[in-house]
């Protein structure tokens, strides 16, 4: 446990000795107890040097490093909520605590629960999985151009992201704005403030994040049931699942707002009005609690057991935790060729940060929601502190050896290194400063990840080319030579993505 043994000195358990160790009677309070200060005082950077122990977080000041006023927290493990723990403010002017009963925005947790709505009426035949949309669609189509000539938007594609949809997201409307309806929503039509919802790839060809797609979905449901997408989420999901404190009522309803967290933007500013309204209910409008994600998480472990069918039968619950395309599933991300099967989903709205973590086999999992916009970077910290806790094969720190360095080798590593193919907007600097080589700058690697230093960072050695630093975990340094010894470029390295910059 943390601050009993180096980290490094955890094995990495297989997939069996993993859930044999969760495999045992319900903890007992005191353990539980001792388990939460733990995690609360044993929060983790995201690199540790092999043979140093680990520098010890506390989670209030982490909170108030990343001014983030609220957490809520619910565990679970076989099937059952083991603990639930709430801390700071849900209002910083009133000091209103949080509670487990404190209502959060989901964000993009809204898509997995109503994926699992959609299959819902697919399991009663009201919608299917392979048709082209156009053909369930009564109210709005998806407009036919070159891109679906021969390849058709359905479902199942919308669903795993892979429909060829644009719009990754959406973010919500400031309190008194005029709201747009679905259909103004996905023909980008005013009030909307979104680009129109179409086709910009060939739909099952690649994977590419959409929240028009799920748009595309909640029309869908809508146009099969006649009613609300609220009141029909209600109805398919939230009720059968127990999730009470759930709703994806947009506004939120006056009796429900003095429960709701209010959302802080990245230094702590308050979200004008509180919160943001979300029309795009299936993309990003879930109000919910970490107890009610928690238990929705629970019954799809179920489902896919099948010893539960209360939403979907086990058929299509294993359709649900079956990859699709890349690493997705129907709503959920799932883990990645060769790992422990999990499923997840991270959710991000104006002012508010969530995530849902489950082992898939009746395994351990979280739920996290917070009230800042810097949540994402807590909730990794997190993460982090219960993976190491519970010996989770996921979500470990990168251990990194430090080497001694000869000052020989740094010659030639100073200078810039240019991002040629990101228009000259991603550069690097290495300079020297007293026998000790530092970065500065920002880069991307792969399509998504974009990384900007806070002034200059040191580069830590593990090889003569080989560097790290403390602040990004995900990202090595790879320094490339001529044949005559010079230093030609830098090699970016994040897992199995990595980008070349070029010195200049």
């Amino acid at each position: 446990r943390y601050g009993r043994t180096p980290l490094f000195a955890i094995v990495v358990v297989t997939t069996l000795a993993f859930y044999e160790a969760h495999a045992q009677q319900p903890i007992s309070n005191a353990d539980t107890q001792a388990q939460i200060s733990h995690i609360e005082n044993g929060l983790l950077p995201s690199v540790v040097i092999k043979g140093q122990p680990a520098a010890a977080m506390n989670l209030t000041d982490r909170m108030l490093y990343y001014h983030v006023p609220g957490v809520s927290i619910a565990y679970f493990d076989h099937g059952k909520i083991q603990w639930t723990k709430a801390y700071g403010v849900s209002d910083v002017q009133a000091g209103s605590p949080v509670t487990p009963e404190t209502l959060f925005q989901a964000g993009s947790i809204s898509k997995p629960i109503a994926a699992l709505g959609a299959l819902s009426l697919v399991r009663s035949g009201k919608l299917k999985l392979d048709e082209n949309v156009n053909n369930e669609l009564h109210s709005w189509h998806v407009p036919d151009n070159e891109f679906t000539t021969s390849q058709k938007v359905t479902l199942r594609r919308l669903l795993s992201h892979s429909g060829g949809v644009n719009v990754h997201g959406f973010s919500g409307y400031e309190a008194g704005q005029p709201l747009p309806t679905v259909i103004q929503i996905l023909d980008g039509l005013k009030p909307a403030s979104s680009p129109p919802v179409r086709v910009e790839t060939v739909p099952g060809s690649v994977y590419s994040y959409s929240g028009g797609g799920m748009m595309i979905v909640q029309l869908m449901m809508m146009d099969a049931t006649g009613k609300s997408f609220s009141t029909l989420m209600h109805d398919q999901v939230l009720s059968p699942m127990g999730m009470t404190r759930s709703t994806y009522e947009q506004p939120l309803p006056s009796n429900l707002v003095s429960r709701a967290a209010l959302g802080y933007g990245s230094h702590g500013t308050p979200i004008p009005g509180g919160f943001h309204t979300v029309p795009e209910m299936a993309a990003g409008g879930l109000w919910s609690t970490p107890t009610d994600l928690a238990r929705a998480a629970i019954e799809v472990q179920k489902e896919y057991a099948g010893t539960s069918d209360k939403v979907l039968t086990q058929a299509l619950a294993k359709e649900m935790l079956t990859r699709q395309k890349d690493n997705w599933g129907l709503g959920f991300e799932v883990e990645k060729p060769g790992a422990t099967p999990r499923f997840d989903h991270f959710g991000v709205n104006t002012g508010f940060v969530s995530v849902l973590q489950a082992y898939r086999d009746n395994g351990p999992g979280v739920v996290i929601m917070t009230n800042g916009q810097q949540g994402e970077k807590l909730i990794t910290e997190i993460l982090r502190a219960i993976a190491h806790e519970h010996a989770w094969p996921d979500f470990q720190p990168a251990e990194h050896t430090l080497i001694k360095l000869d000052p020989a080798s740094l010659k030639g590593l100073e200078g810039t290194y240019d991002q040629a193919d990101k228009d000259g907007q991603d550069k690097l600097t290495v300079t020297i400063r007293d026998g000790k080589p530092y970065i500065s700058g920002s880069y991307s690697v792969g399509s998504t990840y974009h990384f900007g230093f806070a002034g200059s960072v040191e580069l830590l050695p593990e090889t003569r080319d080989e560097y790290f630093t403390l602040q990004t975990g995900v990202a090595t340094f790879r320094f490339e030579r001529t044949r005559e010894g010079l230093v030609a470029r830098c090699v970016v390295v994040s897992g199995t993505n990595q980008r070349e910059a070029r010195k200049i």
